[in-house]
């Protein structure tokens, strides 16, 4: 009786390791929704252009327009490496300086910047 029950064990046992260790196969099927991939590239876009994310700027001058224009069309002769752009915040005219991903990358510009605009510095655009 007492070997019975332990040959009833073993095979429940045994019968317990062969189903866990069977594999299992299956197929994901994801659907998805067709703008999604629209909506990615206009987010990379947004954050290409500084318009989400956090980006640093230098700022080469602020002041009214026609000065504005003279330093924009004089740095663009300059540095036409980094793009340049001017910002109407009443009641200035302001010249923006590239669209840095971290500090360190407009500080390095900013050294290079400095020799013509000394007034020039670094900052973060505050989120509109």
């Amino acid at each position: 009786m007492l070997r019975k029950s332990k040959l009833i064990m073993s095979a429940a046992f045994l019968f317990g390791i062969t189903a866990v260790s069977t594999a299992q196969e299956g197929r994901v099927t994801i659907k998805q929704d067709p703008i999604i991939p629209q909506l990615l590239e206009k987010k990379i876009e947004m954050v290409q252009d500084g318009i989400i994310g956090d980006r640093y700027r230098i700022q080469l001058f602020s002041g009214d327009n026609n000065q504005a224009s003279k330093v924009i069309t004089e740095y663009r002769a300059e540095y036409p490496k980094w793009s340049s752009t001017i910002v109407f915040d009443t009641p200035n005219y302001k010249v923006w300086v590239g669209n840095f991903r971290n500090s360190l990358e407009a500080d390095r510009a900013l050294l290079e910047i400095k020799k013509k605009y000394p007034a020039a510095f670094r900052f973060r655009p505050e989120k509109r």
